[in-house]
């Protein structure tokens, strides 16, 4: 393993440098749960593992975390013992701790497995355990805010200790023997008093209590004899405080936890709301100061970083403290001191994490946000920041985990985790800045220009003293200078703004264009002084050079001198800003010598233009939301825009902004183009004056750059415009579609929205074949990837024509061809007498390949139904086609070759007759014998296949809420499953509702209108079920965050529903989705047991589909059918498979350009795979092997093959591929005769053509039709070659391989289907127990007494209604996709957990269908179960209301602001619009008050008058 990983790093990075370029990184199995840094070392916990990386992010070794739990106690006769990955298991080692001890040369790693356990490891081999104990260390929760570090305390000799800030002990864990207090000091030795990982101190056991409330823990440190521990205490009312606690290192554990003080941060005077998020104390001191990210809002939206002083003060009296002691309950303590802020560094969105590093006299922050940027932030002493930059950049939203730390090693790069990675990034990247103002503009305290090289570089890097670097505080320009007259001379004082080597500074020299007097005094750094030889200055100007030299670096700054009293004028802020800029001084307000006035131009903010011009306003930017790529020709609208001259669009992290020029511009609008932006977000836009103001405030979106997933239809006649519509990702940003044949030929997009596009496609030569579509976006030219076919022009050869009444049918004949016509692409015309009548087009059918395009002529006044001729149209081209008259002599001509054609075959008959019944005895015989041998292979196959499937499967991809929740509300709809769901970024942010949903929402919330609004609904024939199902799913969202208020409605309705199926069929209530209140449940039932379904459910279901599709891949799968031989459904059964072998592949790589090769890596596969299935298993292997993905795509991957020494390259199809008539074999390993043990290399495909990329044939769009592989097609027997795959194969002697998939996978089904009906610490979820009883309520109160209609009633509204859906559609689940193959298990295998729920016995016979055998002696365990189930979920103890409401209340807060509330609402608003009338009836026979209809109307005219809410 260790000699293959560096070949396999050196693929993965492809050439040297591109691991450097993308900044170096690690992905984990699973997600990174702490980190540390010791030395030259780095060490990650996961969920599973813990692993030991070098500096460089390179692996060293892992270890599993898995393994076996033995023992009756959990504390006192635990033993723990790690397995491999691929054994069974019963526990998992959490770490919560993961501390290196340097001074002791051990790594302390503590955590949980079913109570509290302990290691010391070797730190420079973690596989090697030192010391186990089963002990609480630490906090008893893998996901609490608590914090650990090491302390020393000062003793007769240092002693280290564990401290332990823990936010509260899990009360399901009360057998684990643990503690609620918050603060612990634990031994880290056997030498130490109680031995190792003891609380005991030299006295008794002392700790810190939290005695009412919650304490949420963030960071804690110790400088010097100081240990500082920061934490959140939330309270009831929603407000936050964020409270620091100091402790002194004393002589014993006792006293120092007794030493307790402590402060208030308070980051604003408005209230306490504020959360700490992360924290980073500042290297350096006294004082001490420290950084930290608040939440200002108490959310993770709104972020601040704030920076205070927090050196202690040990003033007060240890112990008062009215928040954390030693004993509860606490006398009442005066509150602590607060702690204002002494600077808000930095405001950005989603700030998450803080480093903070000094650099000579600056500090450097590296701050993490929530979507996977890393911002470097450099604040000088008077803490005044530069620009920020962002440093990394993650191409998806992962969030930067709190901590993040530094390479120990050379102090030049970050660790910065996002959940399963971990990326190095380099502290900056010098060699960027290519001259000394670049450098300087960057002011980047880790570089330094270095005169010996000429170079900007890092400063140790610089060998000498020559060098130059930004100064110590920040400055707004490199060079400054100052005009003076005094004594009727003047004098020009400059100063350089840099920091320099002992070289530079020695070699220091100015010179001057302009002659300076002797009077001058020499240059010294960093000022030059020049008394002018002249007196007086030119009105125009004196432009003056001056050169400098630092060492061996020369610079050069260009002047122009004013005398500063003839700068006159009215005193605007133009006069003002050019007095300042000339190196004068502005004295109230007038222009005066530097020596007279201030000198820094915020005194010019504040003063008027003195322009003649009206302020403009802007009203809008169209279009506002653009790609990053910008737009151009946007239009803004506004009034006295006539005099703007440029339009200023800045980001809050720009400091230098961008500036469009304006063209076409009126009063009221211009035109303008928006620049393309480094980062996706929202920036401003204002206007900007010839006086340098700048005017209005509007805000521009930043999104992704549009992208292309598919084309419909696929193919284009060669004389081009034939409609096209394009589907993929913000298709609304695309300004025109491009071909590669004509690229100067510019299509542009019609109807276009944010998932589709349509356009006409252009012309092409014959020679074209085919052409790959680009799309163009502002500036950019982007590859679609995705190819159209060329086709000739389609060939009309005759029409008919018949009478059908008053109308005349024609049916027009095409030749076959391939551009699949649809009947909207053609017009056509009847032509009669030099009259033309439209022909409305009707159907199109298909006879032998030959198309037929029905349309009428209707109302045809003429008697006579000949048409002549006709005219078609399609496109822009337009065809004359006249009516034929041959068909009787070709039928003659057929009449007359009968009698012929019979002799023919009479005579071949008799010569065949007697070949044929020897052939046919000879095939009988080798029919029973292979017969006999499949039947034989079946039973053994049954009797020896090992069940060998892995349970490991690394992190199992759950889908987030919202998109989990939207594909169960909008199954059918991705248009409105898009627009109830807010993108990432939104959905922290609640956005105020308008006036027209605002009232609609309040309208919402009267029970009385809704339940009416849904029955009134429900009434009319043409509300079908599909509108029923939108209903209730919009109601679902528009009432998401009042989750209790939606449970009544859904009460109501149901006891409505039940009351209507009481009388007639009871059983049938809630089987079928036939009501909007059956929909409204199933969401409900979603949305409540999301948690449960993650929890308990999610890991089964992932491991059972793995489980499937590992069993699957053992044996052949038909590449073009999808059939397999090993599957639960007989429909989906590859009973034609012929025979094959298993193989072991010793699979290389190649490496570098050099025709160098990694170590082997085996792979299984089977004879008759596909080349292209050979591919998919190797990068399987390897990404199991590994923990990442082959750097390479599938499509991008050739394989070859070592035969006789020499490399032969496998493909899909070539020359020797098999034909059967025009049917083409895909080759197989077989088929190139590869056999068990052979060598294949995997390289890259190179030197694509840029418009042409090599394809796999299944993108041929008649794949299906061109291609088999391991079915027949259905050809005349001789054209087979191979008699081999002449033996005839029967479907029944292969369904004993049903059976054996049922019994590999049988255990993944029983572990899930028993985690669905379990009960985690014997209770029911909430939701299910609090609906059970409110059937069982209606039941009483409709006196039911039969226990099968309550059971009946459970299993629809639960199980056929929550979870047959996810067991049929785990991709709702998790992000994945689901083939048909996958598809047909699951939809046996929900049969089979449906029929567990079922009251009925079923007598199977022979006949049955497989899918009911298969399970049939497994159902009437499982029944049993489901009965046991259902029978303790009634005993169990009823949920109260209260408890139940404060329930959904939780579930409302957590996904909070998570769902667009306002589009739904309009979308409601539609059904009201088209229904209003019904639904007013219905309200006056329900008695509505008066007040709700007059609220119904005003709503109404809210939106019938849109004025304030547009929902077009």
């Amino acid at each position: 393993m260790l000699l293959l990983l560096p070949g396999l790093l050196f693929v993965l990075c492809g050439e040297p440098a591109r691991c450097l370029e993308e900044n170096g990184g690690f992905t984990f199995d699973g997600d990174i749960r702490h980190f540390a840094v010791a030395a030259n070392t780095v060490y990650v916990a996961t969920e599973e593992k813990l692993y030991q990386l070098s500096h460089d992010l390179t692996l060293v070794q892992s270890l599993s975390q898995r393994g076996i739990l033995t023992g009756s106690d959990p504390i006192n006769d635990a033993h723990f013992s790690r397995v491999t990955d691929t054994d069974e298991r019963n526990a998992t080692f959490g770490v919560n701790i993961l501390l290196p001890f340097v001074e002791n040369d051990t790594l302390i790693s503590c955590g949980v497995i079913e109570c509290g356990y302990c290691e010391v490891l070797d730190p420079r081999n973690i596989s090697n355990v030192l010391y186990r104990e089963h002990i609480q260390v630490g906090s008893s929760s893998t996901s609490s805010a608590s914090v650990s570090f090491l302390v020393d305390v000062e003793q007769k000799s240092t002693e280290t200790y564990i401290l332990t800030a823990n936010q509260q002990y899990d009360p399901a864990k009360e057998s684990c023997s643990l503690t609620p207090e918050a603060v612990h000091l634990h031994n880290t030795n056997h030498h130490q008093r109680g031995s190792i990982f003891s609380l005991i101190g030299a006295q008794s056991t002392t700790s810190i209590k939290r005695c009412k409330g919650n304490a949420e823990f963030v960071d804690g440190f110790q400088i010097n004899l100081i240990i500082y521990i920061f934490s959140n205490l939330p309270s009831s009312d929603e407000n936050n405080k964020v409270r620091l606690i100091w402790l002194e290192a004393k002589t014993n554990k006792q006293e120092t936890l007794q030493s307790l003080r402590g402060a208030t941060l308070r980051v604003s005077d408005g209230g306490e709301g504020s959360k700490l998020l992360a924290s980073a104390v500042i290297p350096g001191g006294p004082p001490v100061l420290w950084s930290g990210v608040f939440s200002v809002d108490g959310g993770q939206t709104n972020t601040e970083l704030v920076l205070f002083d927090i050196s202690p003060d040990l003033s007060g009296d240890p112990g008062a403290d009215p928040d954390f002691g030693n004993v509860c309950p606490l006398n009442r303590a005066p509150p602590p001191k607060t702690l204002k802020p002494k600077a808000v560094l930095f405001r950005q969105k989603y700030m998450t994490s803080v480093l903070a590093v000094r650099q000579k006299a600056w500090v450097v922050f590296f701050i993490g946000t929530g979507d996977g940027q890393l911002i470097k932030l450099a604040v000088d002493k008077n803490y005044h920041p530069t620009c920020p930059r962002v440093l990394y950049r993650a191409n998806d939203d992962r969030q930067v985990s709190p901590k993040m730390l530094l390479d120990q090693v050379d102090l030049k790069h970050v660790y910065m985790p996002l959940q399963n990675l971990m990326k190095r990034v380099p502290v900056s990247d010098c060699s960027t800045y290519t001259n000394v103002q670049d450098y300087w503009s960057a002011q980047d305290p880790y570089c330094v220009w270095c005169g010996s090289h000429n170079s900007c570089t890092f400063e140790d890097d610089c060998q000498d003293t020559d060098w130059i670097s930004i100064p110590d505080d920040f400055q707004p320009k490199m060079v400054s200078y100052r005009v003076t007259d005094g004594s009727g001379q003047i004098t020009l004082n400059i100063q350089i703004h840099l920091t320099v080597g002992q070289e530079a500074r020695s070699n220091f020299a100015c010179q001057f264009s302009e002659p300076c007097s002797t009077k001058s005094p020499p240059p010294q750094f960093p000022q030059c002084t020049c008394i002018l030889s002249k007196s007086t200055l030119p009105a125009e100007g004196l432009p003056v050079t001056v050169r400098f030299r630092l060492g061996t670096t020369q610079l050069r700054e260009e002047l122009k001198l004013f005398n500063c009293s003839e700068i006159s004028g009215p005193p605007t802020s133009v006069l003002c800003r050019r007095c300042i800029e000339a190196g004068c001084g502005w004295n109230k307000s007038v222009c005066s010598w530097a020596d007279g006035g201030v000198e820094y131009d915020n005194v010019c903010q504040m003063m008027e233009s003195g322009m003649n011009i009206f302020k403009p306003k802007i009203s809008s930017i169209t279009p506002s939301v653009v790609s990053f790529y910008g737009r151009n020709h946007a239009v803004l609208s506004g009034y006295n825009l006539s005099d703007v001259t440029r339009v200023r669009i800045q980001a809050d992290m720009d400091c230098t902004p961008h500036e469009s020029p304006v063209w076409n511009h009126t009063d009221v609008t211009l035109t303008f183009h928006i620049p393309s932006a480094n980062t996706k977000g929202t920036v401003n836009a204002c206007v900007l004056l010839p006086d340098g103001s700048c005017h209005g405030n509007v805000k521009i979106i930043y999104q992704s750059s549009p992208s292309c997933t598919n084309i419909v239809p696929r193919s284009s006649w060669i004389s081009g415009k034939r409609k096209i519509t394009l589907t993929g990702s913000h298709l609304d940003f695309v300004e025109g579609v491009m071909h590669n044949h004509v690229l100067q030929e510019v299509s542009p997009p019609q109807n276009t929205n944010h998932q589709n596009l349509t356009y006409d496609t252009p012309a092409a030569d014959k020679k074209v074949s085919s052409s790959t579509l680009f799309l163009k976006v502002a500036n950019e030219t982007l590859p679609c990837s995705i190819t159209i076919n060329y086709y000739p022009d389609p060939e009309f050869t005759s029409f008919t024509s018949t009478r059908m009444g008053n109308n005349v049918r024609i049916t027009l004949q095409k030749k076959p061809d391939k551009l699949e016509m649809s009947p909207a692409e053609l017009s056509v015309w009847g032509i009669k007498e030099g009259n033309q009548y439209p022909c409305v087009m009707e159907a199109k059918e298909t006879s032998n390949e030959t198309n037929f395009f029905i349309c009428e002529i209707q109302s045809s006044k003429t008697s006579n139904a000949e048409f002549q001729q006709l005219l078609i149209m399609y496109g822009d081209q337009t065809v004359t086609l006249n009516l034929k008259s041959s068909l009787q002599l070709y039928l003659l001509l057929f009449l007359l070759l009968i009698p012929f054609i019979m002799f023919a075959v009479f005579l071949v008959y008799r010569s065949q007759q007697k070949k044929l019944t020897a052939k046919m005895n000879k095939r009988m015989e080798d029919l029973e014998l292979d017969i006999r041998n499949d039947i034989r292979q079946g039973f053994v196959d049954l009797q020896t296949e090992k069940t060998d499937l892995m349970e490991t499967v690394g992190a199992i991809p759950f889908l987030d809420y919202k998109h989990f929740a939207s594909r169960i509300f909008f199954p059918e709809s991705e248009s409105l499953m898009a627009l109830c769901i807010k993108d990432i970024g939104q959905d922290a942010v609640k956005v105020p509702l308008d006036e027209c949903c605002q009232g609609l929402s309040r309208l919402l919330q009267d029970q009385l209108f809704l339940t009416s609004m849904v029955h009134a609904l429900e009434e009319q024939k043409s509300f079908t079920l599909k509108d029923k199902c939108v209903l209730a799913s919009l109601m679902t969202v528009a009432l998401h965050n009042n989750l209790s208020y939606l449970t009544e409605v859904m009460e109501a309705l149901l006891k409505a529903l039940s009351q209507q199926n009481s009388n007639a069929q009871p059983k049938l209530l809630l089987r079928r989705t036939e009501s909007t209140v059956e929909k409204l449940l199933t969401n409900w039932m979603s949305i409540c047991l999301y948690g449960f379904l993650r929890e308990s459910v999610g890991q089964h279901l992932f491991l059972m589909v793995s489980a499937l599709t590992q069993q699957t891949a053992k044996g052949p799968v038909d590449c073009v059918t999808e059939k397999a031989l090993y599957t639960l459904s007989e429909d989906w059964l590859l009973w034609q498979a012929q025979d094959f072998t298993s193989l072991k592949l010793k699979v290389l790589f190649a490496v570098g350009s050099d025709g160098e090769v990694s170590e082997p890596l085996e792979v299984s596969a089977l004879s008759c795979d596909s080349v292209e299935q050979v591919k998919e298993k190797i990068l399987s292997t390897f990404k199991a092997k590994f923990g990442f993905p082959y750097n390479t795509p599938l499509r991008d991957v050739r394989i070859e093959y070592e035969k006789n020494g020499l490399f032969v390259a496998l493909e899909e199809v070539d020359a020797s591929s098999e034909v059967i008539g025009e049917v083409t074999m895909l080759n197989t390993l077989e088929h190139y005769k590869v056999p068990d043990g052979a060598t294949i290399k995997v390289l890259s495909r190179k030197n694509h053509p840029p418009l042409s990329p090599q394809r796999s044939v299944k993108d041929d769009e008649n794949f299906s039709g061109k291609y088999f592989h391991l079915i027949d097609p259905d050809v005349d027997e001789d054209q087979r070659k191979n008699p081999e795959r002449k033996k005839l194969k029967l479907k029944e002697v292969h369904l004993t391989k049903l059976l054996s998939t049922k019994v590999a996978v049988h255990s993944f089904v029983e572990n899930l289907f028993r985690s669905v009906w379990g009960t985690p610490h014997s209770r029911a979820p909430p939701a299910i127990k609090y609906f059970f009883d409110f059937l069982d309520t209606q039941a009483d109160t409709l006196k039911i007494t039969d226990p099968d209609v309550l059971h009946i009633w459970k299993t629809n509204s639960l199980p056929l209604r929550f979870w047959v859906n996810i067991l049929k559609n785990p991709q709702f689940v998790f992000d994945m996709e689901k083939t048909p193959q996958l598809d047909s298990c699951l939809t046996v295998i929900a049969q089979a957990f449906m029929d567990s729920f079922s009251l009925s016995e079923t007598q199977l016979g022979k006949h049955a269908p497989t899918n009911k055998l298969l399970y049939a002696k497994d159902i009437p365990k499982f029944k049993q179960e489901v009965k046991a189930y259902y029978k303790h979920i009634r005993e169990q103890s009823q949920i109260t209301q209260s408890e139940f409401k404060e329930f959904l209340q939780e579930e409302s807060k957590k996904h909070e602001n998570e769902f667009n509330e306002a589009a739904a609402l309009r979308e409601l608003y539609k059904f009201i619009q088209r229904y209003f009338t019904e639904i007013k009836e219905k309200l006056d026979k329900d008695g509505a008050p008066t007040e709700l209809m007059e609220q119904l109307h005003h709503v109404k005219s809210l939106f019938d008058g849109l004025k304030s809410c547009s929902w077009n």
